[in-house]
């Protein structure tokens, strides 16, 4: 059972996973506000 709380306790590599994936989550909607701001409608 402690085996499997091993990788709750890594915080060296989830931290960098959540920092990158935050990052390119970010990126994207900057990227749609981007789209929906230039696109205006008639």
């Amino acid at each position: 059972m402690k085996s499997l709380l091993i990788p709750l306790v890594d915080w060296s590599n989830g931290i960098i996973m959540i920092a990158v994936f935050a990052f390119v989550v970010i990126a994207l909607i900057a990227i749609l506000v981007s789209l929906m701001n230039s696109g205006k409608p008639k």
